[in-house]
């Protein structure tokens, strides 16, 4: 059979609905799975005759039995909730909320192989009461997973974060020896049991511009990350490095690795984005369930317009797929 992946809506005021059902109406995802949305039916009904989606919708029902309709799970705050296009809030912050939490439990009740979720405003979310900041500490939290790390992937390269949605005066800060310990070992694990790498080699990279120039730029390096590499090497983990981004990226030094380890946000997800944005996907290695998304935002500057693309959206579905193959 084939797996249920339940895809949430996101942001209701930005692209989330529109890719969603584009995705969900899609051949190639159809081929491979059962799209579950997970949404207020009536958004996903208006989004659908807006942009004219031939998508049959029905409110699902358990047991599911329908073979030629695509169920969604009715979040039910959007009966009362207005579309404001480009914006966030209160409202979509909420219904964008619950269907995580929805997407979460058919997941962990095993009604869902795995989820996917649309892009959502961590703005909207706050001012809904969800103090998060993003979708990846949401879902950890609801799923009861102790650990995990955000990795974005593409056909060029893997790269896991040390710091996720972390202000950027507050990263440095927020690294030491055991974080970066624990996020490589997450990344290694995703490389043998998710994509299957026989034998990984990891990069690390460096937080100070030319790796610290041995502590003349900061004493990261010296203190924290080169102890850390140290002591990941004598495990027997496949490590290299602190490598200094810039000359990492720009020499080509990248195509060597099959993960790279960025200290920050932006670290590492400029040049992924640079080289494959709207193909990329963002994963969550570590948790207790599947879950991946599109590698881009609300998008809230074509919301309502039609011209969202839909190919990060078929590459996070595609890629869960490919992960329920294998996942205990």
């Amino acid at each position: 059979m084939k797996p249920v992946i339940a895809i949430t809506l996101g942001d209701f005021n930005g692209v989330g609905p529109e890719i969603a059902l584009k995705a969900a109406a899609n051949p190639v995802v159809r081929k491979l799975c059962t799209p579950f949305l997970v949404g207020p039916l009536n958004i996903l009904e208006h989004v659908q005759k807006q942009f004219k989606i031939r998508l049959r919708l029905q409110k699902a029902v358990s047991p599911w039995r329908s073979a030629s309709a695509t169920p969604v799970l009715d979040v039910g705050d959007g009966l009362w909730a207005d579309i404001q296009y480009g914006r966030p809030t209160k409202a979509s912050g909420r219904n964008a909320g619950v269907a995580i939490e929805k997407a979460v439990e058919l997941c962990t009740g095993g009604r869902a192989s795995a989820m996917v979720t649309a892009p959502v405003s961590k703005e909207g979310l706050n001012m809904a009461g969800y103090s998060f900041p993003g979708q990846t500490e949401m879902v950890a939290l609801l799923s009861r997973s102790q650990r995990v790390a955000m990795m974005l992937v593409s056909r060029t390269m893997r790269v896991g974060l040390v710091t996720i949605h972390t202000a950027l005066r507050n990263a440095a800060d927020a690294i030491s020896q055991e974080k970066i310990l624990e996020k490589v070992s997450i990344v290694h694990e995703a490389l043998l049991h998710n994509f299957h790498v026989q034998k990984p080699a990891i990069a690390v990279l460096a937080l100070n511009p030319h790796a610290g120039e041995q502590g003349l730029i900061g004493k990261e390096e010296l203190e924290i990350i080169i102890p850390a590499v140290q002591s990941m090497q004598k495990l027997g983990l496949p490590v290299q490095g602190p490598f200094s981004a810039d000359a990492f990226f720009g020499t080509g030094n990248y195509k060597r690795y099959d993960a790279i380890v960025a200290m920050y946000h932006d670290q590492g997800l400029i040049p992924l984005k640079m080289s494959s944005f709207g193909k990329g996907v963002n994963f969550s290695a570590g948790l207790k369930i599947i879950r991946t998304s599109p590698d881009h935002g609300t998008a809230y500057d074509i919301a309502g317009t039609g011209k969202a693309n839909i190919t990060s959206m078929v590459e996070a579905i595609k890629l869960a797929v490919d992960f329920t193959k294998n996942h205990d």
